[in-house]
């Protein structure tokens, strides 16, 4: 076998083994945006008009969200809105409406005290993604039902499954990625 074959055989697997290097690099980063933004990585995927934009949409989520001072919540403030939660589920027995509002309100003040931005419900959606992937229907749910109810339009059914799907993020707010006990 002659030099230039030689080289051009060892130029050939030097590709290869790059290749596979990096396409074994972009598999193991799609899996763990995957795995991080849980059901939210298929709808930013979806949403963005294909793969490459919903990941890097999804990488954009993960540096905004590295920057702000997420905290967890001191002992007596956690106590204060389990107490909070429990007075607007005691609500909804008289006046299911004022009660979703209400959870709302709570749920957009617990996020603010725990360092998330508040400016706008999409944006909301979107730095809550990055550790709340798993929960964000829930609160996409809610919301949509709170909208409902504004405009008086939602059932009692409906307003007590918007009590529910508050409740979920609720609890995954107040637990600090599970380090505290749910409020229930």
């Amino acid at each position: 076998m002659s030099t230039g074959a030689l080289v051009a055989i060892v130029i050939l697997a030097v590709l290869v083994v790059a290749l596979a290097a990096v396409t074994a690099s972009l598999l193991m980063r799609r899996q763990r945006l995957r795995e991080r933004f849980g059901p939210e990585y298929e709808r930013t995927v979806e949403g963005s008009g294909g793969r490459l934009a919903g990941e890097r949409e999804l990488r954009e989520r993960e540096k905004r969200h590295d920057a702000l001072e997420i905290k967890p919540l001191p002992a007596a403030a956690r106590d204060r809105y389990v107490g909070e939660w429990r007075g607007v589920q005691e609500e909804f027995v008289d006046r299911p409406q004022d009660a979703v509002h209400d959870a709302d309100r709570l749920v957009t003040s617990l996020m603010r005290e725990r360092g998330y931005p508040t400016e706008g419900f999409e944006q909301q959606m979107k730095d809550l993604s990055v550790e709340h992937g798993n929960t964000l229907e829930h609160y996409r749910s809610a919301h949509e039902i709170e909208t409902l109810s504004s405009r008086r339009q939602a059932t009692t059914e409906q307003l007590r499954g918007a009590m529910v799907h508050y409740r979920a993020l609720f609890d995954e707010l107040l637990s600090d990625g599970g380090r505290a006990q749910p409020a229930r």
